[in-house]
């Protein structure tokens, strides 16, 4: 997925009214992911996004990701974005769910891994494959 499509999938998900405040939703989550989860994983993630969307991943490599709960998650999305709580999950939601589309089901499974149960407010839903 492109950079523009990206941030065009995040404005539309999550309701946003400007291109600009796409783009800041985004930084402020992927720079939340970058520290709650192990830094080689986020270089992992960052090499299946456009380059744009990785920097706001890298600079973390070789170290194990800060522990916190979902609602610490959200208040530092909230601080570093500027908005409220409430729309900061929203955001968070939105991007998680883009990201989804955007990378292989492997690595957002890997990614998956890193958060625990309390993120399941804001991660997507885990499809349940049925065997045919």
């Amino acid at each position: 997925m492109k950079y523009d499509e990206f941030i065009k999938h995040v404005q539309n998900e999550a309701g946003l009214s400007s291109r600009d405040e796409a783009i800041n939703a985004t930084r402020a989550t992927l720079e939340t992911i970058r520290e709650r989860i192990v830094g080689d994983e986020a270089k992992d993630l960052a090499s299946q996004l456009p380059k744009e969307l990785g920097e706001y991943l890298h600079g973390r490599e070789g170290e194990n990701g800060a522990y916190f709960k979902c609602d610490e998650f959200i208040k530092k999305v909230s601080e570093r974005e500027g908005v409220s709580t409430e729309v900061a999950t929203k955001h968070a939601r939105a991007i998680f769910s883009v990201l989804e589309s955007a990378v292989s089901a492997g690595e957002f499974e890997d990614v998956r891994l890193n958060f625990s149960d309390d993120y399941s407010e804001i991660l997507p839903a885990v499809k349940n494959e049925v065997n045919a």
